[in-house]
């Protein structure tokens, strides 16, 4: 293997003399692309040799080596989890084949030599991101968001209909009585931009302003889905180059909440000051519109967002990956990622992502399991099952008012763990009123048994409720319980003056 080395930026597209004069050197169009990441062109040229992706602009070609005629690369697109593979290109008569893995694409493509005009006009756009600046945060969330979101039951497979049949479905079964107000549309509504760069819904949603006014009508309130980026995690089209233009669009359709997940953005935002920028500049957007629009940082956690989301006009931020309906899944972002403590309170909430309970993927005693974590970690309780057709014993998860008001309590305290014994595990939250909501977790294959030590704990308790039976239980039969695999039981003690 031999590394290459070139000295002199091509122009015209003629090959520059170099030692190795076999690698394929200039400027490169694709003649077909995968349409993730929809590359566009390569460009070899030393230590400025790069490809172009619609999704992601300019990337780099790292650890790049020439071996004979052939060259080998990786592309790195501000993922940090997924891994790079190796590109190789190499000559095919008077065009380059190119093959390889992006993340979870494979391809095999050709490109021919373009002249100047053509690589020209595939040149990315760049936008200047905003000086660091703090953004007034808006009031909006007192208590974590309650609500319910499209992505994990329908993904893109979304329509006016089905929205409209949702807020029906969320009055009628008392989930809206109960505090779910936000009905999210997710990834999958956005068509194209129009002469003039607006954002246009697609054909499925024909009139997002008057499916605004069907939701508002029902005393609830419309959230959608937009990236940073380019595209969309789905990919859609994002808000780049048009983020004012995008926020007051959402106003005027009547949006009361947005999510805005750095997806294909990551590419060129993923340095602790561009994520910041990035995420300000929608935050300053939505203020300028004047509309009261609930601001969700989706981000994945990275570069410490809960110190920092109130600064950029957030009302909630992602803490980790994406949730599955699995317990493993669900159980290592509640347990092992549930975001520092001290980042939660009024205004301003750790989101482990949304709720699983209702699609079938866990047993009753998990999606319990679900619930009680997210209530004592002070989470945002967005649904994401088909409201319209829960069974009765899903919809009791959901509406368990004593739950639920554990999760609201406006303290806004964050519960932790106070003890870890093998597969069991307690954890504690303040609330408001004196009391302590106290979780009882067994994360085993089988039934187990967990002895509260109320004076390791700091508790001494008065009265001890059973949240989940709504029922009094005396403070010394509280002490001991026994679990089911997976299972998990909810306390409320009044501690002794």
């Amino acid at each position: 293997m031999r590394r290459l080395m070139i000295t002199t930026v091509l122009a015209g597209l003629m090959a520059a003399a170099s030692a190795f004069a076999d690698a394929p050197k200039g400027a490169w169009v694709f003649d077909n692309s995968p349409e993730f990441p929809g590359f566009t062109r390569l460009i070899i040229d030393g230590d400025h040799s790069r490809v172009t992706s619609k999704w992601y602009g300019d990337l780099p070609l790292t650890d790049l080596k020439q071996d004979g005629d052939t060259l080998v690369f990786k592309l790195y697109n501000g993922n940090p989890r997924v891994a790079m593979t190796d590109i190789i290109v190499k000559p095919d008569g008077d065009k380059v084949r190119m093959t390889g893995k992006v993340w979870y694409q494979d391809f095999d493509m050709t490109a021919h030599k373009g002249d100047t005009a053509e690589v020209k006009a595939l040149d990315f756009p760049a936008y200047p991101l905003p000086d660091r600046r703090v953004v007034t945060q808006k009031p909006l969330a007192a208590t974590p968001p309650m609500g319910w979101s499209s992505w994990n039951k329908f993904a893109t497979n979304i329509n006016d209909k089905t929205i409209r049949e949702i807020a029906d479905a969320l009055v009628s079964s008392g989930l809206r009585d109960a505090g779910y107000i936000y009905v999210n549309i997710d990834d999958g509504w956005q068509g194209q931009r129009d002469a003039n760069g607006a954002l246009q819904p697609n054909a499925h949603f024909p009139d997002m302003k008057a499916l605004a006014d069907y939701v508002h009508a029902r005393g609830l309130k419309l959230g959608l889905y937009s990236s940073p980026g380019p595209k969309t995690c789905a990919g859609y089209e994002g808000s780049y180059g048009h983020i004012k233009q995008d926020a007051q669009t959402f106003a005027d359709w009547g949006v009361d909440y947005l999510k805005y997940d750095l997806c294909s953005g990551e590419a060129f935002y993923h340095t602790p000051e561009t994520v910041y920028a990035t995420y300000q500049e929608m935050g300053e957007a939505l203020n300028a519109t004047g509309r009261d629009i609930v601001y969700s940082l989706c981000q994945y956690g990275r570069f410490d967002v809960g110190a920092w989301g109130r600064q950029v006009g957030g009302h909630l931020w992602r803490t980790t990956g994406d949730i599955e309906d699995n317990y493993d899944t669900m159980a290592k972002i509640g347990f092992d990622k549930n975001g520092v403590a001290n980042h939660t309170g009024p205004n301003g909430w750790n989101d482990p992502d949304m709720l699983e309970v209702g699609n079938g993927g866990m047993t009753t005693d998990e999606y319990r399991t679900h619930m009680s974590l997210w209530a004592l970690m002070a989470a945002p309780l967005v649904l994401g099952n088909d409201v319209r057709t829960m069974t009765p014993e899903t919809l009791a998860l959901l509406t368990n008012r004593e739950v639920i008001a554990i999760d609201q309590d406006r303290l806004g305290a964050q519960g932790l763990p106070v003890q870890k014994d093998g597969t069991t595990e307690i954890w504690t939250k303040k609330l408001s009123d004196g009391t302590i909501a106290v979780g009882l977790f067994n994360r085993g294959l089988s039934q187990a048994s967990v002895t509260i030590p109320w004076d390791k704990i700091g508790l001494k308790p008065k009265a001890v409720r059973d949240v989940w039976n709504a029922k009094e239980i005396t403070p010394a039969n509280a002490r001991t319980v026994t679990l089911p695999a997976h299972g998990a039981v909810l306390l409320k003690v009044k501690p002794a003056l």
